[in-house]
């Protein structure tokens, strides 16, 4: 595969980007990150090597890898390194490679981490701790990471900022929601190209991902069932129109299932043994621990790919479907979230490791959040490239709602 495609993919991509754009054109101005060594740890497709990319044009010295073994788009990575970020990664990389991989990036001496999944951050205080003195901080993209990095604030061993880019408002409201309710079924339906209307569709967890997945299978034609720990979130989905039950019971009765946790062993060998002949089994979190897809490989370990990224399994008499080996189903079948949503997202990331660097001085050792000013600056130069405007208060409304 050429990095011309590669190419083209960023290209397309940017296009469609203005918010990632003019944040780009300005660091290339100011230079915020001249003479800085930035880690980058997230799938890498074209949308991710456009966000390296900036940072690359805002001065730093910038090395990628990949958070998930099989989701690396090779001409993106080829043409990322033509641009001249190192990369180290590969589609399909093993498990030594991928570790070797994370070494590699880490040997470049980071001084801020872009992280997904916790992974950079968990590397450099287990495993590299020498590095710690020289990094100023980190920016984290998902539930899992932030759960990860809030453990180690909480065990006061956190030696470093970290923004949870996840908890951003522009992040969780639209692309934990809209991009991954869009995405996941975009990898569902061109790895199976089978009709979703009319099937019971399980959507385990009712966070903000399970939010837009359970909303894309009603507006498919799904009977959606939702299930769930939390009873509050229970309360949401039965008031939004779901079924609720235990998985237990949801499994007699799905046909596809989608796990939304971030947790592991959601679906389990008790659930499994419940479920219908030819249930479709795929995972939107974060790693490949939702679904226990090594209990189906001891079952069955002469399993086989029916059809490319749909491993089939046989257990006591029945046949499941596993997508895209129980990974993330938007990203190691599809492409990841659409463009328009990871512009959104990306820009938060871009500006959170600029306000580490600009406020290194002052920002404690711990998780903390967003900056209200990067939402609300993310959030506006949205609504300006789609030519939409909104009200501003008037003086008058700004001391009536101030006079609480």
């Amino acid at each position: 595969m050429s990095s011309q495609s590669g190419e083209q993919k960023m290209q397309w991509a940017i296009r469609h980007m203005p918010i990632l754009s003019s944040v780009a054109e300005r660091f290339e101005k100011e230079q915020p990150f001249a003479g800085l060594n930035v880690v980058i740890a997230l799938h890498l497709e074209a949308k991710t090597a456009n966000l390296a990319y900036v940072m690359l044009r805002g001065g730093a010295h910038v090395a990628i890898t990949a958070s998930n073994p099989i989701t690396t788009q090779d001409d993106v990575a080829q043409a990322l390194a033509e641009r001249g970020v190192t990369v180290f990664a590969k589609r399909g990389e093993t498990q030594a490679e991928y570790k070797e991989y994370f070494s590699n990036v880490l040997a470049t001496k980071p001084n801020l981490l872009i992280d997904d999944g916790g992974d950079l951050v968990n590397a450099v205080h287990f495993e590299h701790p020498e590095l710690l003195p020289a990094i100023v901080g980190a920016c984290e993209e998902t539930t899992t990471g932030v759960i990860r990095d809030r453990a180690l604030a909480r065990a006061g061993k956190l030696s470093f900022p970290v923004i949870g880019v996840n908890e951003g408002l522009c992040k969780h409201l639209f692309d934990n929601r809209f991009g991954t309710g869009q995405s996941a079924w975009d990898g569902i339906l061109r790895t199976t190209n089978m009709n979703v209307a009319g099937k019971v569709v399980v959507v385990a967890g009712y966070g903000w991902v399970g939010k837009g997945v359970a909303m894309r299978a009603r507006g498919l034609g799904a009977r959606v069932v939702v299930t769930e720990v939390d009873p509050v979130k229970s309360v949401e989905a039965h008031m939004e129109g779901y079924q609720v039950m235990p998985m237990l019971e949801a499994a007699r009765i799905g046909e596809i299932f989608i796990t939304c946790t971030g947790n592991v062993k959601v679906l389990t060998k008790e659930h499994f043994g419940v479920m219908k002949d030819g249930a479709i089994l795929c995972n939107a979190g974060h790693f490949d621990v939702e679904v226990d897809v090594q209990h189906l490989r001891n079952k069955d370990p002469q399993h086989h790919e029916v059809r490319h990224n749909i491993e089939e399994y046989a257990s006591d008499g029945k046949h499941f479907y596993v997508l895209g080996e129980g990974r993330l189903v938007n990203l190691a079948c599809a492409d990841g979230h659409p463009i328009e949503i990871m512009d959104l997202t990306f820009a938060l990331q871009a500006l959170s490791a600029e306000y580490l660097v600009r406020h290194q001085e002052s920002l404690p050792k711990e998780l903390i959040n967003v900056p209200e000013m990067i939402d609300d600056m993310a959030s506006r130069a949205f609504l300006a490239s789609r030519g939409l405007s909104i009200d501003t208060l008037t003086e008058e409304q700004t001391r009536y709602l101030g006079s609480y």
